[in-house]
């Protein structure tokens, strides 16, 4: 027998799992829309699964992690660079409880220099007693060492497995960067802290990391100041930093001819927002600019396709929501460009709102549907609640008489009194979903009114027309 808070704790756990390892056979449970169901006491949740989203309503709500968010929208994301480079060394591993959070290794390092930074393998490879030409990251190994990025042990040994620490990692970086800073005896300093558990012959290379401004952004400041280690997470963000800002002017032969991001600029033309869309959404924009990519060159007025990839709709718990939007091609004519997987910046240049004569068109528009899916939505968890509540009545007096009849006749009364438990839990889960669909429906109606009059509450979660975007990859 299944319960709903059962299923809820499962559907969550998923989700979790999803959020942290990051795998390919946790791709769909990425996509996930929450809709809208505001309690005053916090209802169970249901989900609905089709062939490719899993659409999650009511109960506590997890926030996906490793998007990246625009600049100037707290609430609108596109997927990371960093994510897609840990989500592809997850895989390449096949290490199923793949942890973030978890300290890099030399291995794992050596893989996100060359697959993030595109490194070419230069020099002579050198071979490691302790890896062999099936270990995972066999090739990315070859490449950092051949380019003297990395290096192996005196003893013939790369030792892949070992954590690098958070020095050894900034000295990595450092060979690949020439920025100019103090070089003095005092310890290095990030934002007026000092920058715990670096060795004194770290300090200049550490110090050349803080001048590049490569981990101002960084997860987790706390970890970065204190920690010996960096995480995998800190990492591919490191990486994702050093390729934005210093991709095609890396120092040493495996950077040359690589080149530089790709800035694409562009005006909204479709409104995309937490509150009115819907995964699998397709919204368009025009360039601003003329751009290059793939080869290719588009002139300024280019169709930018993307679509909406997730939705968190806004709620008691969550206003003003979240959305995620994955930018897909640039169109001009009959040449089309595929897009990367994954965003390395993204920002809103130029913030705009609807006007207020189009807000008033559509208000009695979206506030009946609104009204017409929390009610809707509130019936169906009632239904879900009484359909488990019965089930479990049925199965506790089938208890009874079972053992009632052979003997345990204390288990029996136990079992009978089990049941009044279940039946009074369903009438008071009937309850509860009633008044929070009752204060949804006036929560609903209430917000619609907001966004009519004051549009920019829920700008954080929203890309509107006319608004100008750069995305870089």
């Amino acid at each position: 027998m299944r319960k709903t808070t059962q299923a809820l704790s499962i559907t969550l756990a998923l989700f979790l799992t999803c959020s942290n390892v990051l795998a390919k056979d946790c791709a769909k449970q990425e996509k996930v829309e929450i809709y809208a169901h505001p309690s005053l006491m916090n209802a169970d949740a249901t989900e609905v699964k089709d062939a490719d989203y899993v659409y999650r309503i009511g109960g506590k709500v997890l926030k996906q992690k490793n998007r990246l968010g625009f600049t100037n929208k707290d609430n609108t994301y596109v997927n990371a660079f960093s994510k897609d480079l840990l989500n592809t060394m997850s895989v390449r591993k096949g290490d199923r409880d793949f942890n973030i959070k978890m300290p890099i290794s030399r291995a794992e390092l050596a893989f996100m220099l060359s697959q993030g930074l595109n490194m070419k393998n230069v020099g002579v490879n050198k071979n490691y007693t302790d890896i062999t030409n099936s270990y995972w990251a066999s090739e990315e190994i070859k490449t950092a060492t051949a380019a003297d990025v990395m290096i192996g042990y005196p003893d013939k040994t790369f030792k892949p497995d070992q954590a690098i620490t958070k020095a050894e990692v900034f000295a990595t970086v450092a060979k690949l960067i020439d920025v100019k800073y103090v070089n003095d005896s005092s310890a290095p300093v990030l934002n007026g802290k000092t920058i715990e558990n670096i060795p004194t012959w770290a300090y200049g290379c550490t110090k050349e990391v803080v001048a590049s401004g490569l981990i101002d952004n960084l997860p987790d400041e706390k970890t970065l100041l204190e920690a010996p280690y960096l995480s995998r997470h800190q990492v591919a963000t490191l990486i994702s930093e050093l390729r934005l800002k210093y991709n095609g002017q890396l120092i040493g032969d495996a950077f040359k001819g690589a080149g530089t991001p790709v800035a694409v600029k562009v005006k909204m033309l479709d409104r995309i927002d937490a509150k009115h869309s819907n995964i699998g959404d397709v919204f368009q924009a025009k360039t601003t600019q003329e751009v290059n990519v793939g080869d290719q060159t588009f002139p300024a007025g280019s169709i930018v396709y993307g679509k909406v990839v997730t939705v968190q709709r806004p709620g008691l718990g969550h206003h003003p929501g979240s959305i995620t939007v994955k930018f897909t091609k640039i169109k001009n004519g009959d040449c089309t460009v595929e897009f990367p997987k994954e965003m390395t910046s993204a920002t809103a240049d130029c913030l705009k709102n609807p006007n207020i004569f189009a807000r008033i068109l559509g208000l009695p528009f979206t506030a009946a549907a609104r009204t017409v899916g929390v009610a809707g939505r509130s019936v169906g968890q009632v239904v879900n609640i009484s359909a488990n509540g019965l089930e479990e009545y049925g199965d506790r007096l089938s208890d009874t008489f079972v053992e009632t009849f052979t003997g345990h006749l204390g288990r029996g009364v136990a079992s009978f009194g089990n049941s009044f438990v279940t039946l009074g839990k369903g009438v008071y889960g009937i309850i509860k979903t009633a008044i929070s669909g009752t204060f949804g429906i006036i929560y609903e109606i209430g917000d619609e009114l907001v966004y009519t009059i004051v549009p920019s509450v829920s700008n954080s979660a929203a890309l509107n027309p006319n608004e100008e975007l750069t995305i870089i990859f």
